[in-house]
Order: structure tokens, then C-alpha cells, then sequence
């Protein structure tokens, strides 16, 4: 029998810890491809893409620190 969600007996990780660890992974992921596109930005002088890039890369950033500080607490038991 198959099952369509994973719920940690194949893996042994469980669904919500998983997705916290895929969320942390994009957001950080992220974070980079963002750092070529302000790169491309830059030598393209458009200032206006260079800081909307550089504020989605902040928040990308900013979400995997979020995401990393509940996941060690989750992992940790508390």
C-alpha cells in the first residue's frame, strides 16, 4: 500500500519537520540566485531592480533565520 503523505515511517522525519527543513533550504536557496540577479542589476545600473532584489534577498534571509531558530527548538524538544 502506498501512502501519498510521509508521515516520518519511511524517512524518520516527521511531515512538519521536513517542511521546516525544505522552507529553510528555499529561503537560503534563494538568497543566492538573488545575489546574481542584483549582480546582473548592478551591471545594468538599474538601481530600481537592485533594491527590490536586495530587499527579497533580506527577507529570504531573514525568513531561513526564523525557520532555523523553530526548528532548533523543535528538534531540541522544546
Amino acid at each position: 500500500m502506498t501512502s501519498t503523505s510521509e508521515t516520518g515511517d519511511v524517512t524518520g522525519t516527521r511531515d512538519k519537520d521536513y517542511n521546516l527543513i525544505w522552507y529553510v533550504e528555499a529561503c537560503l536557496s534563494n538568497a543566492l540566485r538573488l545575489e546574481q540577479y542584483i549582480q546582473d542589476a548592478e551591471r545594468d545600473k538599474d538601481s530600481e531592480v537592485v533594491d527590490l532584489f536586495r530587499k527579497a534577498q533580506a527577507d529570504s534571509r531573514k525568513g531561513a533565520e526564523i525557520g532555523k531558530q523553530l526548528l532548533r527548538s523543535r528538534l531540541n524538544g522544546g
